[in-house]
């Protein structure tokens, strides 16, 4: 079992469905000739062609819409956002029409398409491309929204979004893309759309995080551990829409205290969305408020000074004991 980055395992799995299914093909800017800025599509030109790897003009618009037409013909297009911070130029074509055609046609058309955007910060980017506004497209009925962690889920993830029948937004944690390595099947490896994955069990205190978050947090829980002998269990959410709600209640059930890590600004966002069912599902088991640990309400940084924007592995080990000392 290779270990890969995130780029490397993102790549694989283009790469497999390409070979597995030919209505399977990618367009966007830069993806064909040039690989892709961040090169995730390195060598998808040269092994399926020009007709499957199809480079596109700068028309964010016109990428979702060209998709829109060949998800409905039968193909299964996987277009590229380049930065996730350029991909509201699509919204009138991804709001008004690829969410919509299961409900517009009473079931009888759906639009199987994803939408790759790199997103996020910590990689001292430019303006517009650096934002996490993942609630955005979660708010969209009849959107799903998958956020991997790491190169493993990722691959597996993709393939789930690939043959998924609804338009599936799948945003790529970049300051994960090369971070890190993880072993990662040759063979084929799927993980199911809106399930969350408990990757450390623990009694005490339940900690729920996603994208590039989730290294910083298990860092944090782990200082917390070796320091107060507290059991942290760790959710890392996976599907922002549908969420896995019924993991995050089960597990705060048990533990009686939670924190929620994300990057993104706090107000109107993801975590809001889950201190809300959890108010509503297991507010008489808390043993504490539920601790937010985000980006502050202000548009991201410039990259002098990003650092301090993001939440750190300290000041998410300061919300857990916050939490525990309640």
């Amino acid at each position: 079992m290779p270990k890969m980055t995130m780029v490397q395992a993102i790549n694989l799995a283009l790469h497999q469905e390409m070979s597995r299914d030919e209505s399977v093909l990618v367009l966007g800017q830069d993806v064909g000739v040039n690989e892709g800025v961040f090169r995730v599509t390195a060598g998808l030109s040269e092994a399926f062609g020009e007709s499957r790897v199809i480079d596109t003009p700068l028309a964010e618009s016109g990428i979702l819409g060209t998709s829109i037409g060949m998800a409905l013909a039968g193909l299964r297009p996987v277009c590229e956002m380049q930065f996730s911070g350029f991909s509201y130029l699509m919204m009138g074509q991804f709001e008004g029409h690829a969410t919509r055609f299961r409900t517009r046609t009473m079931g009888t058309y759906t639009c199987p398409l994803v939408v790759r955007m790199p997103y996020g910060g910590g990689v001292r980017a430019l303006e517009h491309h650096s934002e996490s506004r993942e609630a955005l497209y979660a708010h969209l009925p009849g959107a799903k929204v998958v956020i991997p962690s790491g190169p493993r889920n990722a691959r597996a993830l993709l393939v789930a979004a690939i043959r998924d029948p609804d338009a599936v937004v799948f945003m790529e944690p970049k300051r994960s893309y090369r971070a890190f390595r993880e072993h990662v099947p040759e063979q084929e490896e799927v993980m199911p759309l809106g399930k969350a994955q408990i990757v450390q069990e623990g009694t005490d205190l339940t900690i729920v995080s996603w994208g590039a978050m989730m290294r910083m947090t298990l860092d944090a829980a782990s200082l917390v551990a070796s320091q107060r002998g507290a059991s942290i269990e760790v959710i890392d959410l996976l599907s922002i829409s549908p969420m896995d709600v019924s993991t995050i209640i089960g597990s705060v059930k048990k533990t009686g205290r939670c924190v929620i890590v994300q990057e993104a600004p706090r107000f109107v966002s993801i975590s809001s969305e889950i201190v809300a069912q959890i108010n509503d599902k297991a507010l008489l088991y808390l043993e504490a408020p539920v601790k937010r640990v985000t980006g502050y309400d202000v548009v991201t940084p410039y990259f002098s000074r990003e650092t301090p924007y993001f939440p750190s592995p300290r000041l998410i080990q300061r919300g857990i004991e916050q939490t525990l000392d309640f």
